[in-house]
């Protein structure tokens, strides 16, 4: 990049910040994913738009695209609910791995075919594109009322599909370069990866939440930031010894956000928040790296429109009806995840690697990706709200609390404020707080109805939709979970 003043380079952050907050506003009135938008602005920002930023850097673009990536998984997978993941486990590995597989093996075929490489380049295409993104999915699918069995699924396979296609990314990269690699190492290599990463992260979480509810910090604020220190943690630590860390973060942000923290709504409003920053980071920063007068030429986009169509229309289907044979969904459900499968980050982080390593046709590479991910994100991630409600898979509406409220702390009193959104399968739906059996020690506070205050009173009858706030004293705690029908790990 070139040298600028400090004043310049902090008010074009500055600037670069506000535009991607405000083009997420944009992308809800214009139904299209602010991912798109953030290219965009990266686009017009960078040397073949206004050129107030020349940038052509692959290898810092691929450290702050990875360093993305972690919080982005770690932000997804505190929000994630263990007993949702549980229920869908078998289907979202399976499309996490063998479907990734299965999409890497028609795409290579096409780009043989459509481009003229060789079979390990076609492959290699394949690999790079065959993951659906964790960034794209998590922000296409927040506020949407998709029926749970679905997002779930989806949610779960993107978080844990990255290190498949990474693994999948490197080794055709390293057949491609190294003159006598080992196949039957790489065979072992992805099991290494994938069972130490599950591990680690398992292990990293549970030490995680153990240690953010045991220290007594001087402020409030030092809790999410040591959060967020353990998910960093994570991601070196298990690839240091040379396993997934993507798959770790996810797994550690899994056993986090669903044990009981100390400030817990603090650290999950600040991961969301920086997961954002992040997301606007890396997408402008992407945007920046390409050239649009080298990837917008009649060859490119014809072709790379033409791959696009194969992915969405061929690849991924046959991927996920071969995958999930046998898991439960019927015809109308596996016709949405097909539609699903968005591409967003990791396909472009991924096509910097081939640049990186200086192989031949790295540029072309990445400019067709970068075209595939941009299409993708135009076409399927505007339609799938639109796509679930035309096959009749919409849930019923999810009730998302309008504030949040931690007064007391389970790290600093020896009682909790608990935020409980009610729903039709509460037990409680239905019924006057007089006649509800509360454990000892328990009140109702306050009470959101339709975004309004509400007093409690002993005749006030619990409706869906209502968002309660409960004091409770720590050791009623699990009583009133259980009351309240909600599961933890």
């Amino acid at each position: 990049m070139e040298h600028i003043n400090i004043e310049h380079f902090i008010l074009l952050a500055a600037l670069l910040l506000i535009i991607g907050v405000l083009t997420t506003k944009f992308s809800t009135r214009l139904g299209v994913p602010a991912l798109v938008l953030f290219l965009l602005v990266g686009m017009i920002m960078g040397s073949d738009g206004l050129g107030i930023i020349y940038f052509n850097n692959p290898e810092l673009t691929q450290l702050i695209g990875i360093i993305a990536l972690v919080v982005i998984l770690f932000e997804g997978g505190l929000q994630t609910k263990w007993s949702s993941v549980k229920a869908v486990a078998g289907p979202s590995l399976s499309l996490a791995t063998i479907g990734v597989l299965i999409t890497t093996i028609v795409v290579a075929v096409a780009a043989k075919l459509i481009f003229n490489v060789s079979w390990m380049e076609g492959f290699l295409f394949g690999a790079i594109v065959g993951s659906t993104d964790a960034a794209a999915i998590f922000a296409v699918l927040k506020g949407q009322n998709i029926n749970d069995r679905l997002a779930s699924t989806l949610e779960a396979e993107s978080g844990t599909n990255d290190p498949m296609a990474m693994f999948l990314t490197l080794s055709l990269i390293e057949l491609m370069t190294v003159d006598h690699a080992n196949v039957y190492l790489l065979i072992g290599s992805f099991f290494w990866q994938m069972g130490m990463g599950l591990i680690i992260g398992y292990l990293l979480g549970r030490f995680g939440s153990f240690s953010i509810n045991k220290i007594n910090l001087d402020s409030s604020g030092l809790y999410p930031i040591f959060t967020l220190a353990f998910a960093l943690l994570t991601y070196s630590v298990t690839d240091l010894v040379g396993a997934s860390g993507l798959l770790a973060v996810y797994i550690a942000a899994l056993v986090i956000g669903n044990m009981d923290l100390t400030y817990r709504h603090s650290i999950f409003r600040f991961n969301e928040g920086f997961a954002w920053m992040m997301q606007i980071l890396m997408f402008i920063i992407l945007g920046l790296l390409v050239f649009p007068s080298q990837f917008l030429s009649f060859g490119i986009i014809f072709k790379g429109f033409l791959l696009s169509l194969i992915l969405m229309f061929l690849a991924r289907p046959v991927a996920v009806f071969l995958s999930t044979i046998k898991m439960g969904f019927h015809m109308k459900e596996k016709i949405f995840l097909s539609w699903a499968g968005l591409k967003g980050a990791v396909p472009i982080v991924l096509a910097t690697f081939p640049m990186t390593m200086g192989l031949e046709n790295s540029q072309l590479f990445f400019n067709v990706v970068f075209f595939v991910v941009l299409t993708s994100a135009l076409i399927q991630g505007s339609t799938i709200s639109i796509f679930a409600d035309t096959l009749g898979l919409n849930g019923p509406e999810k009730v998302e609390p309008p504030h949040s409220l931690e007064l007391v702390s389970i790290g600093k009193a020896n009682a909790e404020m608990i935020e409980f959104a009610v729903d039709e399968k509460t037990a409680i739906t239905g019924q006057a707080l007089k006649n509800i059996s509360f454990p000892k020690e328990t009140l109702i506070s306050a009470m959101i109805r339709n975004g309004d205050l509400v007093t409690p009173h002993g005749d006030t009858t619990i409706q869906p939709g209502d968002i309660l706030y409960i004091l409770t004293a720590k050791k009623r705690k699990k009583e009133l979970k259980r009351l309240l029908n909600k599961e933890f790990i």
